[in-house]
Parts: structure tokens; C-alpha cells; sequence
């Protein structure tokens, strides 16, 4: 059994972690966490857990000194023959302790091994967690001698101790997002980590068989080279041809830097009426969002906006419905306005989206009500929308 900690935005990371591994293997552990039951977990393949590890052991409700006893006695009999030099970060989840106590665990196993001749470095805590950067920079979980614990309390108050199995890698996420030849502000700048939880949401990355997924709205290229990655052939069409050309380039640079050969096919179209090419196995695309804000618009503003952007999804959707099959997964970001009060305007397509031909996907942990991606300072969130041709 795995552990996932989740992300900014747990909902969204349940929800990946669902369509990946199966609704009835994840559960809900903590506000943070959730448990897989599954024997293999990439943590690399997933946007929406930061980091995650594999059970070691769990505990029923224990104070933290009981839990800190207990890390000490099990890890002294583990490490007591160690050869060579172990690295220990330790990070702790929901458990009310401060970095100090977290800290002096360490030390106390540290001085222990000490006797036997073992060197452990500790990680300093500055916080109750190790941030993601920290783990990943130490390279804590990905050999033996490099070890992150992971420490969750529940909400039933129940205990695991987790070893981690690694960081998400985001020196490699910047490197896509930033490191490509060719990027446009004006049509947005969706995160490459956005962009490989949508897939996942598809569900198809659990199947393992070559399937094809179609971005109508290709942009840039962000979802073709995620999609790519994951081992998807991927099929992008754009209105603009510049858009096309950019999408080129960045797959071709993709390619040349992970020395690998994709599957990638793209052509100028207006997702509106655009006739695609078969096999389509899967959409997943960032929709016409409008334009941006810095601010909350007028109602008068928002309301030409907010009808602009559901004119254009709405025919996009009523153009895709006949040339797919039934079952067809659907994985859409599309706009939704925040307020000065924190209250959202959503599309109002989005609660008629039946009569389209399509049906929402249910979740057993969350509700897609809850998928909505944004910072604290955007005005223009993502909705996701995870869909079913009917």
C-alpha cells in the first residue's frame, strides 16, 4: 500500500489518483492524504501528489513520543549493519508537532547509530514537512541510503509511517514549461503539471494500451508533450497557425531532449467545425478561456464574457459529439470567474451538458464541483470538467 501526499488542491490530485489507480483502491486518509492500494505507484507520472511512499507500518492512535519510540527502535534495528552513509529527512503530516520535536528524532537515532558506526545526515526541519524542493534536491527516496519518512495522522487519529519513494521532479517541470523554444503569455501559460493531471483524468494511463488523445485547442503544445511523455500518440488541432507551428516546435524540441520518438500529428482547424481524423481515443483540452482579468469585471463586462466563451465550448462540444464513439473519456479546463467575495460564475453549460451528449464522470471521493485549479491572485480559474460521450 501506497500513501499520496496530495497537492494545493487536494480534490484534484483524489480525483487523478481515482482515474489512475480505480475509484475503490484510493482512499481518503487525512485532508492531505490519501491510501493506494496498488503494488506499483510512479510518483513522476502524477501532477497532483508532490510526493508520496510506501507503507512501512501503521499505528493506532500514539502521541508523538510513542510514535518517535517507535521510528527509533524499528530504524536501529534496520540501519544497526548499514554500509555507508545514510542521508534521513523526516516530514510529518497532520500530527500538531512542531519542526523542533520532528528534529529531535532524528538526532536521537543519529546519536544511536552513531554507536555502531553508523553516519546518518539529518535534514533540517524547518517546517513539520520538507517542502517538495528540498526532498527532491536531496534525491530523498530514490536509493537506499537517501531516506524520507513520511509521517501522517489520520483523521480517525490512526498513524502511518511511510518511506518516501520519491519527489515530483520539478526541475523537469520548469524545464517544460520553461525551457521550450516557443511559449505565448496572450494564450495562456497552462502548467505542465496541469496538464499531466488532465490526461490521467481520462483514465486511459491505467489501461495500458497505445491510445490516441486529440487537444482541439492545442496552443503551444503543453498537453500534446504531457500526453507524450505519459506514452499517448497525440493529435492537436488549433485556429491559428501560428499555434501549429509553435506545437511543432515544441514537440520536436521535446523529442530531441528526451531523445525519444513521439507519435505526434497537428493541422490548423476551428475546433468549432473541424472534421478530425480517427482514431480518437480521448480529448483532454484547455477551452477558449477569454480574456484575462487583474481584476473583478463589471457584471455587464462578465456577462458578454461569460457568453462568448459558452457560445464557442458549446458549439465545440455540439462539432465532437458525432464524430467520437460512446464511452469516449473527456477531459476539459474551462473558465469559471471569481469574485471579490470568493463566489465562482461557471459556465452554464456546464450544468446542461446532457443535452450535448455527454455525461459527468462520478468520483467516489470528491465532486466535480470541487476540480476548479487556480492561485489565490487569478480572477479566471480552470473548471475541469471529466467527461463521458453518452
Amino acid at each position: 500500500m501506497y500513501i499520496a501526499i496530495l497537492g494545493r488542491q487536494p480534490a484534484i490530485g483524489i480525483a487523478e489518483l481515482e482515474q489512475v489507480f480505480g475509484g475503490k483502491s484510493v482512499n481518503l486518509f487525512s485532508d492531505q492524504t490519501a491510501t493506494i492500494e496498488t503494488e506499483n505507484f510512479e510518483v513522476q507520472d502524477l501532477g497532483g501528489t508532490p510526493k508520496a511512499g510506501r507503507v512501512i507500518m501503521e499505528l493506532p492512535r500514539s502521541d508523538w513520543h510513542q510514535i518517535s519510540q517507535k521510528i527509533v527502535s524499528f530504524y536501529m534495528s534496520e540501519w544497526s549493519k548499514f554500509d555507508g552513509k545514510i542521508t534521513l529527512g523526516i516530514s510529518t503530516y497532520n500530527c500538531a508537532i512542531s519542526p523542533r520535536e520532528v528534529q529531535k528524532t532524528g538526532i536521537i537515532l543519529k546519536q544511536k547509530l552513531k554507536k555502531y558506526g553508523i553516519s546518518l545526515r539529518l535534514i533540517p526541519n524547518t517546517d513539520s514537512a520538507l517542502n517538495s524542493a528540498v526532498s527532491h534536491h536531496n534525491k530523498l527516496g530514490l536509493s537506499p541510503n537517501k531516506v524520507e519518512l513520511l509521517i501522517i495522522k489520520g483523521n480517525n487519529g490512526r498513524v502511518i509511517i511511510a518511506e518516501s519513494t520519491g519527489a515530483q521532479n520539478i526541475t523537469a517541470y520548469a524545464k517544460r514549461d520553461q525551457g521550450r523554444p516557443k511559449r505565448d503569455a496572450f494564450v495562456g501559460m497552462l502548467p505542465p503539471k496541469l496538464a499531466q493531471i488532465m490526461v490521467n483524468l481520462t483514465g486511459l494511463a491505467s489501461k495500458n494500451q497505445e491510445k490516441r488523445i486529440l487537444d482541439p485547442f492545442c496552443g503551444t503544445g503543453v498537453i500534446l508533450q504531457e500526453a507524450a511523455l505519459l506514452g499517448f500518440a497525440v493529435y492537436g488541432t488549433d485556429l491559428a497557425e501560428k499555434m501549429v507551428r509553435y506545437s511543432r516546435e515544441n514537440l520536436n524540441w521535446l523529442a530531441d531532449s528526451h531523445n525519444k520518438v513521439f507519435d505526434w500529428y497537428l493541422h490548423e482547424g476551428d475546433a468549432m467545425t473541424t472534421k478530425w481524423q480517427q482514431p480518437i481515443d480521448a480529448i483532454v483540452c484547455e477551452t477558449y478561456l477569454g480574456q484575462p482579468f487583474s481584476a473583478p469585471p463589471s457584471p455587464v463586462k462578465l456577462d458578454e464574457v461569460v457568453k462568448n466563451c459558452d457560445h464557442i465550448i458549446d458549439e465545440f462540444l455540439k462539432n465532437l459529439a458525432p464524430q467520437i464513439k460512446t464511452g469516449t473519456p473527456i477531459c476539459l479546463a474551462v473558465p469559471a470567474w471569481r469574485s471579490k467575495n470568493g463566489q465562482f460564475t461557471h459556465l452554464p453549460l456546464t450544468s446542461t451538458i446532457a443535452r450535448l451528449g455527454y455525461k459527468i464522470h462520478e468520483f467516489y471521493n470528491v465532486s466535480q464541483n470541487d476540480l476548479l485549479y487556480y492561485r489565490e491572485d487569478q480572477i479566471v480559474a480552470r473548471k475541469l470538467l471529466v467527461l463521458i460521450r453518452a
